[in-house]
């Protein structure tokens, strides 16, 4: 893929605004102010391209963009306290509208700050994709903030702390200083791999009628 191509399309605001699935897509999940607007930014090498605010819970939208024939979609973060009843009622409907609509998901990049436990929001979030069968893969964000040893040793808390652990593809990420980026990227390309081979069968596949017998 190349990540210069990507293009900003819209955001919207409510799930029946959402367009629909016309192509593979890729979404981003977190808490508020996890990083992950930083996070896009650094995978596509754009200071912009999402808004990074000082102000947690600032982005109530799900913003997509695209590139190479892959659309991403930056979902709204949750478990902001300062915000108000119907606005989180507002965020909820919009990333249960998003997950429940017939969309082409192929994976969501969960992220959970490395830092800590993770919250019962992230926990709720992580049960409701492991219940729903929707694959995903799990960002450790701001790695860069602890030592090499606390690292560590959140990695092995993080096997009693998330469900089915053992099974959840992990990746330690920094935003300041790139690492993980590469992890990122080939799990990506993996996704492109798999959608040219779908599409190049799909393009060989002979209609129905091509091998039905003449009549006489």
């Amino acid at each position: 893929m190349n990540y210069h191509n990507v293009e900003f399309e819209r955001s919207f605001g409510t799930s029946d605004q959402l367009p629909a699935s016309d192509m593979p897509e890729i979404a981003f999940a977190g808490r508020s102010n996890v990083g992950k607007s930083s996070m896009i930014n650094k995978l596509f090498n754009r200071k912009q391209l999402a808004r990074v605010s000082a102000v947690p819970g600032k982005t109530a939208t799900i913003n997509f963009f695209h590139a190479d024939g892959i659309r991403f979609a930056d979902l709204p973060g949750y478990g902001y306290a300062k915000v108000s009843k119907s606005e989180k009622r507002r965020w909820g409907e919009l990333i249960e509208g998003y997950f429940s609509q017939e969309r082409d998901l192929r994976l969501v990049f969960q992220l959970i700050d490395m830092r800590h436990a993770p919250s019962a929001d992230d926990l709720m979030m992580i049960n409701f994709l492991i219940d729903h069968e929707v694959p995903f893969v799990l960002i450790l964000t701001k790695k860069d903030k602890l030592t090499a040893k606390a690292q560590k040793e959140r990695l092995r808390k993080f096997q009693t702390e998330l469900p089915c652990a053992g099974q959840i593809t992990m990746i330690p990420f920094s935003s300041q200083t790139g690492d993980g980026i590469e992890d990122v990227k080939e799990i990506i390309a993996e996704i492109e791999q798999d959608c040219a081979e779908e599409a190049l069968y799909e393009d060989q596949e002979e209609p129905e009628w091509v091998n039905e017998p003449e009549n006489e």
